[in-house]
């Protein structure tokens, strides 16, 4: 099967990218396969927020997209928004290949307590399980465990799972089947 690329952008610490990598192989049975990393893009810094946009971002993903990439799953340390909300943890193509998401809001150092790589790592791999979901199809869940639903708040998303809920699974094997028949015609 073809690969989903994983593209750090600007420093990103290894075992986040490690982290993100064994989730793509352990959920999804799906090759990931790094590419080298990304400068920070100055360009989609916005100095009044302090952030960068997501949306050109996005952009800029799309257009480094491999042609034989099942997914590219763009990751950073910056500071993520999209203009009517005043940040993002991520933020994907519905039904597309590409995805983004930020660890930035995902460490603990960000709302002033100790550093705490256990916690980074799980937050990260849900919100990696949440942005790649949308690109397989998936919208926002009920069920607040599922990595599928929404989360505006930090405790919302700690109170997730990294397992999808039953529905979403079930959703998830059929859009991931009827895209695999898509790619073979005639398996």
């Amino acid at each position: 099967m073809k690969p989903v690329y994983v593209l750090p952008i600007g420093e990103v610490e290894e075992a986040f990218l490690g982290a993100m990598e064994h989730c793509l192989r352990r959920t999804y049975q799906l090759e990931a396969v790094r590419l080298p990393a990304f400068p920070e893009p100055r360009d989609a810094f916005d100095g009044v927020r302090g952030q960068f946009g997501a949306i050109p971002i996005l952009h800029k993903l799309v257009a480094a997209c491999p042609p034989d990439a099942v997914r590219l799953l763009g990751i950073t340390e910056c500071d993520l928004f999209i203009p009517m909300l005043s940040f993002i943890y991520g933020q994907a193509q519905l039904s597309g290949r590409v995805a983004l998401l930020s660890i930035a809001r995902l460490k603990q150092e960000f709302y002033g307590l100790p550093a705490d790589r256990t916690i980074t790592v799980e937050r990260t791999v849900k919100e990696t399980l949440h942005e790649l979901g949308h690109t397989f199809g998936l919208t926002h869940c009920l069920d607040k465990g599922c990595p599928m639903a929404l989360s505006t708040t930090i405790q919302q998303l700690d109170g997730k799972t990294a397992v999808y809920c039953p529905g979403c699974t079930i959703m998830l094997r059929e859009l991931l089947h009827y895209e695999v028949a898509l790619a073979h015609p005639g398996r």
